[in-house]
Parts: C-alpha cells; structure tokens; sequence
C-alpha cells in the first residue's frame, strides 16, 4: 500500500491536467544562474538531470547538439532513474496502462548516448516510488542491467544513508532518498532509502560536498508545499549544502539557504507521465553546478545555473529542444511560466 495522503490522491488529477502556480512564493530570492567572485583556479562540474522513464518514449530521444554538448561537459551527470530496467514487465496490466514503470536496458543505453552522456561519469538515484513497480525481482534486475552499462547508484540501502562518489578532483557525498512508496513498508525500506536527514558524523568524513537528491514534494505543483521547504532547512543545519530534486514533474524555483542551495524540482529528463502531457509539464532543466577544487575554498559552490528545454513529441519518441530555439506561442508560453517562476528577465 502507498502512503500518499489523501488529498494528495484528490488533487493528483487535476493538477497533472493543469499544473498550478498556486503557493507561497516567498523566500525564492535566488535567481536561475549566478556566478560568484573571483573564480577558483580548478572547477568540477555537476550537472543533475530529472526524471529518466520509458513510459511514454518506444524509441530514445532526439536531443539538440547544444543539450548533449552541456552534459557532455559535465565531470558527473546525476539523474534520477525513475523506470525498473527489466527485460519484460512482471506488472502487465498496470504498465500497459502507465501506472507501473519499466524501460529496457537497450533503451537506456541508447537515451543516454542521444543526450551526450558519458555512463562512466553517471549517477542514478533509485531512490523513488516506481522502484519496486516490477517486484523485488525487478528491482533486482535494474541492480543488475546498471552494473552492466557501468553506472553507478545511489539511494539504495545498502549503500549507505550518504554514498560516495567521485567527480574530478573531488569527492562528493550524495544523499538520496524519496518520501513516497507505491507499495508496502516492509519490502520498500529494506531497499530503497527513505532516510531524509539522519545518518552518523563518520558518513560525511572525508567528503567535499554533502549533496542530497530527494525525490520529495507534491506532483504537478511549481512551488514547493512549507513541509518541503521545511525539511530543505533541516538538511541544510545538517550540513548538506547542496539539494536537487525531483518528483513533481515541473520545474521549482531556487533557494538559497545561509551556504547552502536548493533547486526544488528539475522536471523531467524523459517523460514519465501520458504522451500528451500539458504544456507546462514538458518544460524541463539541466541543473548545472561548478564546485571548486582549490585548495581554500574546496567544495565550495562557485557558480550555478538552470538551463531550460521543452520536451516534444515526434512519434514514438521525445525531441529535447533548448529553450532558446522555440518560437511562436509555445515560446511566449514557456517564456511567461518562467518568470513567473523564477523571475527571469524576459529577454
């Protein structure tokens, strides 16, 4: 059994037929890119991407030059793996309707060659609700497929409330964990990590940046409910200075909390959702962060930036186009949501 509230299954509908504005705008104060002061001489590159499914993709993406040649740059790539990765689906009926996740291996394979991104230099979290959709066996099967293409993970139990990585020079710990479950407790937790911001001192010994990667907060909704933004500030005293989330399937706005940044939500990388999602929901962000490597202000993040694209349909597949190359009414659309966001100049 789940464990979403009930208004939260009430309002779920409605809000993926239209993504709402609606919340607290306070507080938002950070904008969509900065560049802090001088630069260090030595940077590592993080890049975190949203959600990664199959669910409404047959064939792997299309994605403009300029999107791959920005996560090839990246020293690690972080997204969140939101399908199963089995050879065929043990949840028949619930996939063909879309409730239940799965991707094939080939797939992802190919996804990630289309996007630029190397599997050497990537992380995925498992952390999520759709992990168990395929049963144990699937999840089982996911462990084994990723070990194969050589990605590495995060999120699981088994490695750990915060689990290492290296990303150039650097060390990054990363904390990944989801609040929701599409089935029972017992089977879930003994797997996926649903630890928000508990785990001794000696985790985060030797690390240079504590990262968490939630997948956290209500669906469909671009400004994060205060429970969320309440649980951001207890990891930010618990000395995580970076978050990047994930789950809502839109984009959220940035905070800044003393030292440390908060991106709420990236949207998704591939769609995870119907194929005639609205327009709202195929805008998406490549969360580029640069952390310097010098010896002074190790770990410390010197830059950041959002860099928005929208997810269209062609077929059996999705195209990912930068924001920069839309035109018409989709660019006065998409163009009007992020301001009202992120307030973005509208250039």
């Amino acid at each position: 059994m789940s464990n979403y509230p009930l208004a939260y299954k009430l309002s779920w509908l409605p809000r993926l037929l239209r993504p709402s504005l609606a919340g607290d705008r306070s507080g938002f104060a950070a904008p969509a890119a900065t560049l802090l002061d001088p630069q260090p001489m030595r940077k590592v590159r993080l890049a975190f991407i949203g959600d990664i499914s199959a669910v409404t993709n047959r064939d792997a993406p299309e994605c403009d030059p300029a999107i791959a040649a920005l996560l090839s740059s990246a020293d690690l790539v972080v997204g969140n793996c939101e399908s199963p990765i089995v050879e065929r689906a043990r949840a028949v009926m619930g996939t063909r309707l879309g409730t239940h996740h799965a991707m094939s291996e080939p797939f992802l394979a190919d996804a990630l060659a289309a996007a630029g991104i190397a599997r050497d230099r990537l992380v995925l979290s498992l952390a999520n609700n759709h992990m168990l959709d395929q049963g144990i066996a699937g999840f089982e099967e996911t462990l084994a497929a990723l070990n194969r293409l050589g990605i590495r993970t995060i999120g699981t139990v088994a490695g750990g409330p915060v689990q290492r990585h290296a990303a150039g020079s650097l060390t990054i710990g990363f904390a990944a964990f989801t609040l929701w479950r599409n089935t029972d407790a017992a089977p879930f937790e003994e797997r996926i990590s649903m630890h928000a911001a508990e785990w001794p001192s000696d985790a985060v010994s030797g690390i240079d940046l504590t990262c968490a990667v939630p997948h956290w907060d209500w669906e469909f909704r671009h400004f994060p409910r205060p429970a969320t933004r309440a649980l951001a500030r207890r990891q930010a005293d618990h000395g995580v200075r970076l978050i990047a989330g994930h789950h809502a399937h839109v984009v959220q706005p940035i905070e800044r909390i003393g030292d440390s940044l908060v991106a709420y939500g990236l949207g998704d990388f591939l769609g995870t959702a119907l194929a005639r999602l609205p327009w709202p929901a195929r805008i998406s962000s490549v969360f580029v962060v640069d952390v310097s490597a010098d010896a002074g202000t190790r770990g410390a993040i010197v830059a950041y930036k959002m860099h928005f694209f929208v997810r269209l349909r062609a077929g059996n597949h999705e195209r990912l186009l930068p924001i920069e190359v839309l035109d018409g009414a989709l660019k006065r659309r998409v163009a009007a949501r992020l301001v009202a966001i992120f307030s973005m100049s509208e250039n």
